[in-house]
C-alpha cells in the first residue's frame, strides 16, 4: 500500500467517490451518473489518477466513451477505503 496515494484520494470527497465507483471498469459518464459528479470533474480526476498510477484506460484510442479501470495500486487504495467503511 502506498500511503501517499491513499492520502491523495481521501483528501477529496470527489476523488474518494470516484475510486469507490470504479469497482468495475466504466466510462466517465457512467461514473458521473453513479456518483452525481459532473463529467468534466470526473474526467479531470481520472487524468490525475492516471498520472499517479491509480487507473488505466482500457480504450485509449477511443475519443468518446473511454473505459477506465483501477490498477493494482488503485485496487489497494479501494480495499483500504472499503475496510474503513
Amino acid at each position: 500500500m502506498e500511503w501517499q496515494l491513499y492520502s491523495f484520494v481521501v483528501r477529496s470527497k470527489q476523488r474518494k467517490a470516484i475510486i469507490l465507483a470504479l469497482r468495475t471498469p466504466m466510462t466517465p459518464t457512467e461514473i458521473g451518473h453513479k456518483t452525481d459528479i459532473r463529467p468534466s470533474h470526473v474526467s479531470r480526476t481520472l487524468s490525475e489518477f492516471k498520472e499517479k498510477g491509480l487507473v488505466t484506460c482500457l480504450t485509449p484510442e477511443a475519443k468518446i466513451g473511454r473505459v477506465y479501470e483501477l490498477t493494482k495500486a488503485g485496487k489497494e487504495v479501494l480495499a483500504e477505503l472499503e475496510s474503513k467503511s
